[in-house]
């Protein structure tokens, strides 16, 4: 007994000499999701920011810059035909599941960008709607059963959801789930695309997904499908990738001082509880939905803080994600509603920061296969991997608008690292001062 209390008493006391800073949080697998490190970059293009016609010719013609950035996963939101009836302007208001829109170009435009970027050794996936269509889609009156009824025989919205704009479908039809995969491998076939990001996926009953997917790897066995959700029976299904939401969120409320580092590492560590090996998390900052309510700039408190918090999401585990407008430091929201064409090449210094942080990520795929630990920091975010050869890669993001000194975890201290975004040699000291969202990719 006299034993057991002395070595609290010590263990105690060291906890108090280190300080909160030198805390430490070994949970979770690592890698979270298989044994493999990740390379895969996305790019969500959004044509409606690249022309006001002929967008995928356009996009075609990003392709070099899109890969230079660090992508090698196209996303195309949805490019179908868009209702009228009712509409908003909403690309997920399909009316036509196997027409390209003529707004963005034909669907020889659409097989010529995914050859060119198949040729870069890019994948192209579509954004596909699954759960609903415009009210004048032909299946409205070729097949009212396809659809979601009221007590009158009236078709109606997805319930809950206020999307006025579109009819919900109902997939205890059969006939309208063969039709749906039929569409499905249509572009499969057609066009060469290579997945899927599928629209509100928990919209729709996961044995649909399950059937559906092994149809299409049927037709292309390496097909990668993203779900928009959070759920992990997503998985299960056939999905390679789900959505971090709970991640994002609790990001965005890490920079507005409404959260902390611990709990949004315990929020990452929690999204990939019982995830098979293998699959992932995607990881972001923005997406269209969020920069349609505010830019990321707003969102974290100014440049420097945006890409802070992509730091962040690009270098824990899962696959990063960089949504068409964020590169270039797009200062306002972006309704994916309308047209807004950008100036690419505005801020050729805030893209290169992207740059060298997506190339950071990609040069480190071996050491992010090591154990992964979290540091609790004041004013910092921090996390550590450790391969099983010894190597480290450390990682230091600042969380203030003001300039910084934390405390260098205790294990690091005297490590001599070569920061990968300027190439320089750091030996850590004590404490490490850090600038205004300044962030340290550290390796060794």
């Amino acid at each position: 007994m006299f034993k057991n209390l002395l070595f609290i008493i010590v263990e105690v006391s060291l906890l108090h000499l280190c300080g909160c800073s030198n805390e430490t949080s070994d949970k979770g697998p690592t890698p979270p999701a298989g044994s493999a490190a990740n390379t895969s970059v996305i790019y969500e293009a959004n044509p409606k920011l690249f022309a006001q016609s002929d967008a995928l010719n356009a996009i075609e013609g990003r392709l070099d810059d899109i890969l230079d950035l660090g992508a090698d996963i196209l996303w195309l939101m949805p490019i179908y035909e868009q209702g009228s009836l009712n509409a908003i302007g909403s690309p997920y208001c399909v009316r036509d599941y196997e027409a390209v829109n003529p707004e963005y170009g034909t669907l020889e435009d659409l097989k010529s960008l995914v050859s060119a970027a198949h040729d870069k050794g890019m994948r192209v996936i579509l954004d596909w709607v699954a759960n609903h269509t415009s009210w004048d889609n032909d299946w409205i009156t070729d097949h009212k059963d396809w659809y979601t009824q009221d007590a009158g025989g009236n078709i109606i919205s997805p319930e809950g959801m206020g999307w006025s704009d579109v009819a919900d479908l109902n997939f205890d039809n059969r006939e309208l789930r063969q039709a749906m995969t039929d569409a499905m491998v249509y572009w499969v076939r057609e066009a060469d695309i290579d997945g899927f990001r599928c629209d509100y996926a928990e919209g729709v009953p996961l044995d649909f997904w399950e059937e559906t997917i092994t149809a299409l790897r049927s037709e292309k066995s390496d097909l990668l499908m993203l779900a928009e959700g959070g759920e992990s029976d997503l998985y299960s299904a056939g999905f390679d990738l789900v959505y971090g939401w709970s991640f994002a969120s609790e990001l965005e409320q890490l920079f507005q001082g409404k959260t902390t580092a611990q709990e949004l590492y315990d929020t990452h560590l929690n999204e990939y509880k019982g995830i098979p090996d293998g699959k992932w998390r995607m990881r972001y900052s923005t997406n269209h939905d969020l920069a349609s309510t505010a830019s990321p700039i707003t969102s974290y408190g100014g440049r420097d803080a945006a890409l802070a918090a992509f730091v962040i999401a690009s270098m824990l585990p899962g696959v990063p994600m960089v949504y068409s407008s964020q590169e270039i430091a797009y200062s306002s929201a972006l309704s994916f509603f309308n047209y807004n064409i950008l100036d690419w090449n505005s801020e050729p210094e805030y893209r290169a920061a992207y740059r060298d942080i997506l190339a950071a990520y990609k040069a480190t795929a071996e050491l992010r296969g090591g154990t992964l630990k979290s540091y609790s920091m004041t004013d910092a975010m921090s996390f550590c991997y450790q391969s099983a050869d010894g190597g480290i890669l450390l990682v230091v993001v600042s969380l203030s608008d003001e300039p910084k000194s934390v405390k260098t975890p205790m294990e690091r201290v005297g490590d001599t690292l070569t920061d990968l975004i300027d190439g320089s040699t750091v030996t850590l000291g004590s404490v490490m001062d850090l600038d205004p969202y300044e962030y340290l990719i550290l390796k060794k």
